[in-house]
């Protein structure tokens, strides 16, 4: 009995897949063109819980087709408009965070809370901003290296959510927004995009080790309190320690989250290319942040361990 042409999926559904197996994991996005140039991208057999985390994330499911020219690192001006928004709305949430939210606000009162936010977000943005926007930047390079038209878009709806619970809660979980991707891509090719948002986060931990150290080391940034104001002026010894600190945990905590193997998250597209490839690097994230919350070491502990030698 003769067997189908792989490559035929490209053009037609195989009509006899869902006979011969339980079909992909991931479903194939079919796109069309409308005479106004709008992209109409058609998930078939997404389920529900799919299409709502779809939306969370910021997956859209009509994009207008504008593609630029320009090198792998061209960002047109709307793309840059929505970095921004989504930078400076993850900051502001980032700051209600640090401020306990709402409970702060009641336990500090206004003045002493609005100072906690201002003194926190320049910080934030410093030590988890490059976590989230070079992340994404990572799946754009990427997909703009298959030769797709890739740019970030931000999600209102998701940056006004995590705003909102960070403010009422003090707790952060949100969806600035995500990289838009139009073009054809293999299943591996489709693995390479998902796979280099995590794979920017680790390279930022593995770096942030020696260069926290380093820096830690020769201001002596941790022979100091811990309180980033003393009799009412910024303690920068601190600040360095915090920002380093939050700055290797997040890149944990972020590409840990994103290989997580379900809805529009990179594990998902992974695990479909790769499964070898999707345990590792999962386990690579799982494993230190594991092994922090059971106590066998911390972040502090390892920076003044290795500034100690310099």
């Amino acid at each position: 009995m003769g067997r189908r042409d792989s490559r035929a999926d490209f053009i037609d559904d195989d009509p006899f897949k869902n006979m011969q197996s339980k079909g992909p994991k991931i479903h194939r996005v079919h796109v069309r063109q409308s005479e106004d140039g709008t992209i109409h991208f058609d998930n078939r057999g997404a389920d529900p819980i799919r299409s709502i985390m779809s939306q969370m994330w910021g997956a859209s499911q009509e994009v207008k087709a504008k593609h630029h020219s320009g090198g792998l690192w061209h960002f047109s001006s709307e793309e840059k408009k929505h970095l921004m928004w989504a930078t400076g709305a993850f900051t502001l949430a980032l700051g209600f965070m640090y401020a306990r939210g709402l409970s702060g606000l009641l336990a500090y009162g206004p003045a002493s809370w609005a100072v906690n936010i201002l003194i926190a977000m320049p910080m934030m943005l410093i030590a988890i901003g490059p976590a989230f926007v070079l992340h994404e930047i990572g799946h754009k390079i990427v997909a703009k290296h298959y030769g797709c038209w890739a740019e970030f878009r931000a999600d209102p709806r998701g940056l006004k959510f995590g705003m909102g619970l960070a403010f009422l809660l003090g707790f952060i979980f949100m969806a600035p927004g995500a990289v838009m991707v139009a073009g054809l891509v293999t299943r591996r090719q489709n693995g390479h995009i998902a796979v280099a948002g995590p794979l920017v986060n680790l390279a930022l931990f593995i770096i942030g080790i020696p260069l926290a150290a380093i820096t830690l080391g020769l201001t002596d940034a941790f022979n100091t309190s811990g309180e980033i104001l003393v009799n009412g002026a910024l303690n920068w010894k601190a600040m360095l320690v915090f920002i380093w600190t939050y700055w290797l945990q997040a890149n944990l905590i972020l590409g840990l989250f994103n290989m997580l193997p379900f809805g529009p998250l990179d594990g998902n597209k992974v695990k479909d290319w790769n499964e070898k490839v999707f345990y590792l690097v999962i386990a690579i994230f799982a494993v230190p942040i594991l092994t922090m919350f059971m106590g066998y070491w911390n972040v502090q502990d390892l920076l003044i361990t290795i500034s100690s030698w310099i």
